[in-house]
């Protein structure tokens, strides 16, 4: 079955897919996470967009409400595709999705997921696709260390003595002593499992081209793994599942053991482990446009990226206020830190942009109070809302420009201000056709693009 986000439907549509709706309809995605999902990023705790409350369809009434999030999902033989409100509902093609990560990701198109056919293949694509990303993540902290036991059969003895194996190893005795050490070293169970997945993904057809973008990081995992073998993918993999890494410091490595474990399941059952258990892999489309939206703007805009550096450090953030003491002996301190989207870089002309994943008609309220915050804060007499839109949609609008009030309805003086201004700008997706393929779609998006930063240019 096909839905799309931000759509409603009614209840007797999900026939086809009952089960599935009941195990996931009013579930956060915390929950859908715990139970096996793949959600993407991968601690929803940490994306402003994405929170540990929101569900990927609410039930209101009759009515099945879905949200920014897309993805697959699959449960005992019934099987969900929640594809962007951008593409047709009748067939496979998600163009749009696609595009969104071809370019956050810096993938080379080279793959049309349209054509497969197979829908755990397409969430074993989207899962290979993301390796990169996560891999380029977790070792900016370095590659993964922890102790181990090795076993050494010498007469070097160092540890403890392994009896049974001395005796299996060692008679006639001749000198040597079979023990074992336990040793801080990189070469471990989890450096082993990245391993495998690098083995994995090479195998494939498109393997090389996807690790070429992580060729440094592929280069030194190898390096240290020297006790791999592919016969012991299995042993691995089970000790991996049994271990997951828990340090705070590698909390990076967390979601990178999480993603190989789902690469390296077998390929026939690859995302789950039981015809009852619940898997496949979300998005979150807010995300993913506010990083595409980087992509075009990038070079005009601080993009303090939400919740700061891997670290765990908050550098990303903006202060709102100082909070002045009132006693000599304490010191100033900030108060409400602050995640804008994008700030421009020019300081005689500072201009706030924020990316909104919905229709122009739903930017409203509480979005119009939040930038008008950001707009005081950074002495901005401009700023622009960017939403993607078709010309078929609510969004009828490429451009809305609003200018602020002045003035008292009580005193009847209200009028527009002509210093002060938000500009809704949006770019417009192309509509495809049936019979379009990717390679067609990518030429009309880049053609907007050009477009889209044309006009947000001449508004500047």
């Amino acid at each position: 079955m096909y839905i799309t986000d931000n759509s409603k439907k009614p209840k007797g549509d999900f026939s086809d897919c009952k089960g599935l709706l009941d195990r996931i309809a009013n579930y956060s995605l915390e929950y859908l996470e715990n139970e096996g999902v793949f959600v993407f990023p991968e601690h929803v705790k940490d994306s402003d967009d994405l929170s540990k409350e929101q569900v990927v369809i609410k039930r209101i009434g009759n009515d099945c409400v879905t949200s920014n999030v897309m993805g697959f999902l699959g449960f005992n033989g019934e099987k969900l595709t929640i594809k962007s409100r951008f593409s047709s509902e009748q067939d496979s093609k998600d163009f749009f999705l696609q595009y969104l990560i071809q370019k956050v990701f810096d993938f080379p198109n080279f793959i049309d997921f349209s054509i497969q056919s197979n829908f755990k293949e397409n969430i074993f694509m989207y899962l290979v696709f993301l390796f990169p990303y996560y891999l380029k993540k977790a070792m900016r902290k370095g590659l993964f260390k922890t102790y181990v036991r090795n076993l050494y059969n010498d007469s070097n003895v160092k540890g403890s003595i392994d009896i049974s194996r001395h005796i299996k190893l060692n008679t006639p005795f001749l000198g040597k002593i079979a023990y074992s050490k336990k040793e801080y070293s990189y070469d471990n169970y989890v450096t082993e499992l990245i391993r495998h997945t690098v083995e994995y993904i090479h195998s494939k057809s498109y393997g090389k081209q996807i690790l070429c973008k992580v060729r440094d990081e592929v280069n030194k995992v190898v390096s240290v793994t020297e006790k791999y073998s592919f016969y012991d993918r299995q042993k691995i993999l089970t000790k991996n599942v049994r271990n997951p890494v828990k340090h705070a410091y590698y909390k990076e490595y967390q979601d990178l053991q999480k993603l190989c474990l789902e690469i390296l399941k077998d390929q026939n059952q690859q995302i789950s482990v039981g015809c009852c258990s619940l898997y496949g892999i979300l998005f979150d489309g807010a995300w993913l446009w506010e990083e595409y939206v980087n992509t075009l703007i990038g070079d005009d805009f601080y993009h303090p990226r939400n919740k700061g550096n891997s670290d765990g450090s908050n550098s990303g953030a903006q202060q709102l206020f100082t909070s002045i003491s009132l006693n000599d002996t304490e010191k100033d301190r900030v108060a409400g830190l602050i995640y804008p989207d994008f700030i421009g870089k020019n300081p005689n002309n500072r201009i706030i942009a924020d990316a909104k994943y919905k229709p122009e008609c739903n930017i409203k309220n509480k979005d119009y109070l939040q930038i008008l915050a950001y707009m005081l804060r950074f002495d901005s007499k401009k700023a622009f809302y960017i939403y993607p839109f078709q010309k078929d949609t609510c969004s009828l609008q490429s451009s809305v420009k609003l200018a602020l009030n002045k003035g008292l309805t009580y005193e009847n003086n209200v009028e527009k201000r002509d210093d002060i201004e938000v500009i809704k700008q949006g770019l417009e997706v192309p509509c495809i056709e049936c019979k379009c393929d990717y390679s067609t779609f990518c030429k009309l998006m880049e053609k907007a693009e050009n477009s889209f930063k044309s006009k947000l240019t001449h508004n500047f």
